[in-house]
């Protein structure tokens, strides 16, 4: 069978601080490829170049990659400060508008990092811009130094409910992630379920309540060694089963909580 299409959302990027073009990342790409079996498309995020409808019949579900600009906290009702860092206001019209006709429709769409803060803020939620300074929450940010491995190595766990969604995909009610965020979801939405927190109360795991379709989400980077780690690979292969299920015509099967 054809293999299923899945976009995923690109970021904003300058060349020698001028030549502004846009990239997802290898890891990303390559999860797609080789753990949902799908061909992997970048997804410009410019809304003056892009058709929704168009873009949603081309593709059988969507990833909403992690990165360096974060919502604009208008998107949620919060005034901007120095807090809240850099912005892409072009990513932010084009993921959150997608992000709503997805769950309306029921294709499958898996939000990462900021992926998840919007699929978090497209149904409600409000972000907090530095949850390390909340009392109790540890520091979840990227370390500054050390290799790639180090950087992304698994550095805490995650419980999730014992009887949703991410149970059923991990066989598991706890899964050792890694961190490399800055922000968190304050206020939760009202269709916004969290499912699954870190060890010092930070969600870390969400769907949409009500949603026709796959809306699993995660704060950490699953994208990283996907092809080998246990969680990233029960992610990645539920969320590519969905896609497969979009592409032949079927509505995903919603992961019900018992």
């Amino acid at each position: 069978m054809p293999r299923p299409v899945i976009g995923i959302i690109g970021n904003t990027h300058l060349i020698n601080e001028t030549y502004q073009i846009y990239g997802v990342g290898g890891m990303t790409v390559e999860a797609v490829s080789k753990v949902c079996d799908a061909l992997p498309l970048m997804v410009p995020t410019d809304p003056e170049v892009l058709c929704m409808q168009r873009l949603t019949e081309t593709c059988d579900g969507f990833i909403f990659t992690g990165g360096r600009p974060n919502v604009h906290p208008e998107e949620y009702g919060h005034e901007p400060s120095e807090a809240h860092g850099d912005f892409d206001r072009a990513r932010d019209r084009v993921a959150l508008d997608l992000i709503r006709k997805c769950v309306e429709t029921g294709q499958p769409i898996f939000g990462i990092c900021r992926g998840f803060q919007e699929v978090a803020v497209a149904f409600g939620s409000t972000l907090h811009p530095e949850i390390r300074d909340l009392p109790g929450r540890d520091n979840h940010r990227m370390p500054p130094d050390g290799t790639l491995e180090e950087k992304f190595a698994l550095r805490h766990v995650v419980t999730v409910s014992e009887n949703g969604p991410f149970s059923k995909v991990f066989g598991s009610t706890q899964v050792l992630t890694n961190t490399l965020h800055g922000q968190g979801i304050e206020e939760a939405g009202s269709r916004v379920v969290i499912d699954g927190h870190a060890p010092d109360g930070t969600p870390e795991a969400i769907y949409i309540e009500g949603a026709p379709g796959y809306t699993l989400s995660v704060q950490w980077h699953p994208e990283y060694n996907a092809a080998n780690d246990p969680v990233s690979l029960a992610l990645f292969g539920a969320f590519g089963q969905a896609c497969q299920d979009w592409a032949d015509g079927k509505l995903p099967k919603v992961l019900k909580t018992a």
